[in-house]
């Protein structure tokens, strides 16, 4: 408290000298832009400098004495080139079998109608476990898994792109923690003092949250940082614009982020085991159709949209969490998506999550599932007929909605002419457009800026809110983020271990993009305004939650060395890989 007070009284004396106010004020407005930069510079480049390099788990041994690399927890095998592990062999099918490795180490096949089907020891099996020199027939050509050695275990230790080795984690986060000080040092200077105290109390507790999930994951011997501290740096803009419109309410999103970092590192957890993850599917399918008829039962309407419940003093946005729900039943093992009757059952799942969200009259949140399914449904058939059959059974159902929705309508008049119903419809638009140009590239300083007496301008607006009180340069730094961390989950797909991470990742960098996508196109009015929240961001609990969850299945899938959630580690910090 007396550190507080001290602050507080240093606070008044800067006040007071009203040109040194202006001065620091003017100094920091060039001072973000650079920080920024550097943080993002620093966290981008580890991420996107690693080397796509394979992972051997073992080698397939064919009858001429050739060795195949397996380079997958789950191997299609068979004559197409599209297979991961290709046996040129005529009497194959060419889609065959999955050789499956599992998190303890062991292996199994699976028959997936492969012409000739597959026997283990002379034995017939659809599926079976394996071991190393069991003999496999695939349509009679005989081989053997054979496990990697010594020397190959080494070499690809050696190889591997390590997690925050070229770029240390801790000197970026040291850099967002002097980002974080002066952001909570010009908020004090700009509010009113009655929140003072409570922003820097939460900016305080926000830089000690970081560093204690920076030492945490640490402790567990996961060396990469980079996506984490890419979060909080979003998330401290979120603070910002918080702070500067309401401080009041940084303390109910300080508890937020909390609980959205346990619910990180609980999926953490559950989706280091995959086995584990893929029994958890059957939870999460019932919990997502649960969340989202709880809403149509017991939610509140807000703005045309029946998507809150309200309990107490306390208000959650069901969908949001829906959206986890549904990565889990969208993500699969290869096995079980060479099954047709798998696909559509998701399909048919998805269906009853978009109708569900219509009867919410949600269609923002429905749009951001409807691409997630379409990423998630590629990447399970391969087919961009079947995509494209979809989307255009979907756009005709689309239009259909706006002859019996006639807000929805209304919103769709005024896209593209928000000037044309600027005291009406367009009326947000505008103003987050007339802000964005005031602010500049270097903004008009925290707690300076108008928007914050306009609806909604620290969620569905919240890129206008920054541009004019951050700048544009800061602002577009918010997008370079999202965008990076997709990048990332694209680049890394092809060496991913299991689909069910690979299904996972892209998901969640779907939702984090289009979600990204929306609400900035929607305040500058290239697409309607659908009132869908910038990821870490935005003011909002639910939202936070997700955003969190999301980064869990992103975490997953890093193949960097001593980065994924997924690989048990020896007691020295090295993977095991058997």
């Amino acid at each position: 408290m007396y550190l507080l007070q001290t602050l507080q009284e240093f606070g008044r004396f800067l006040r007071d000298s009203e040109w040194l106010v202006n001065a620091c004020c003017t100094v920091l407005r060039f001072v973000f832009p650079v920080l920024a930069l550097w943080i993002l510079v620093r966290c981008i480049s580890s991420l996107l400098r690693f080397r796509k390099e394979p992972e051997i788990w073992g080698w397939l041994t064919l009858p001429d004495g050739t060795l195949l690399p397996v380079t997958h927890w789950e191997n299609l095998i068979g004559r197409a080139n599209s297979c991961d592990i290709v046996v040129d062999y005529p009497t194959l099918s060419k889609s065959h079998a999955v050789l499956t490795r599992y998190d303890d180490g062991s292996w199994s096949i699976s028959d997936i109608g492969g012409r000739g089907g597959v026997a283990v020891n002379g034995k017939s099996e659809s599926f079976c476990a394996i071991n190393f020199g069991d003999v496999i027939s695939l349509g009679g050509v005989e081989m053997s898994l054979e496990p990697v050695t010594q020397e190959d275990r080494e070499e690809g230790y050696l190889e591997r792109t390590k997690a925050g080795r070229r770029v240390r984690p801790a000197p970026t986060l040291l850099l967002l923690t002097l980002f974080q000080l002066l952001t909570a040092f010009e908020l004090g200077l700009n509010i009113d003092l009655q929140g003072v105290g409570t922003v820097l109390l939460d900016f305080a507790a926000l830089i000690a949250l970081e560093w204690l999930l920076f030492f945490g994951l640490k402790a567990l011997r996961r060396s990469g940082y980079e996506i984490e501290t890419m979060a909080f740096f979003l998330i401290t803009i979120g603070f910002a614009t918080i702070s500067s419109g309401n401080p009041g309410l940084l303390t109910k999103q300080l508890i937020c982020v909390v609980i959205g970092i346990v619910i990180y590192l609980i999926l953490g957890w559950l989706l280091r085991d995959l086995e584990r993850a893929k029994k958890f599917r059957y939870v999460a399918a019932v919990g997502g159709i649960g969340l989202l008829l709880a809403t149509i039962v017991f939610g509140t309407e807000i703005y045309g949209a029946k998507n809150w419940i309200f309990i107490g003093g306390f208000s959650i946005q069901p969908s949001e969490l829906a959206k986890l729900c549904f990565i889990f039943v969208g993500a699969s093992t290869m096995d079980r998506i060479v099954t047709k009757r798998n696909l559509i059952s998701f399909i048919a799942y998805s269906a009853v999550v978009c109708l569900l969200l219509a009867l919410m009259s949600d269609f923002g949140t429905a749009l951001v599932f409807f691409t997630a399914f379409l990423v998630i449904a590629f990447l399970r058939s391969g087919s961009f007929a079947a995509v494209s059959l979809i989307v255009t059974a979907t756009g005709f159902a689309g239009s259909l909605l706006l002859s019996v929705k006639p807000y929805i309508k209304r919103r769709f008049e005024a896209w593209g002419h928000a000037w044309d119903y600027a005291q009406t419809s367009g009326y947000q638009q505008v103003c987050a457009m007339m802000c964005i140009a005031s602010g500049g590239l270097f903004g008009l300083g925290l707690g300076n800026g108008w928007l914050k007496y306009v609806a909604a301008s620290d969620t569905d607006l919240v890129f206008a809110f920054v541009s004019e009180e951050w700048g544009l340069l800061v602002a577009l730094m918010m997008v370079v983020c999202i965008a990076a961390i997709a990048f990332f989950v694209v680049r890394s797909a092809s060496v991913a271990r299991s689909s069910f991470y690979t299904i996972g990742a892209c998901a969640a960098a779907t939702i984090l993009v289009v979600q990204t996508i929306l609400n900035v196109f929607g305040t500058v009015d290239l697409l309607p305004l659908t009132g869908v929240t910038f990821p870490f961001v935005s003011n909002g609990g639910s939202s936070m939650l997700a955003s969190w969850g999301l980064l869990a299945f992103i975490k997953a899938a890093d193949t960097r060395q001593n980065a994924s959630f997924a690989v048990r580690l020896s007691r020295e910090g090295e993977e095991i890989h058997e």
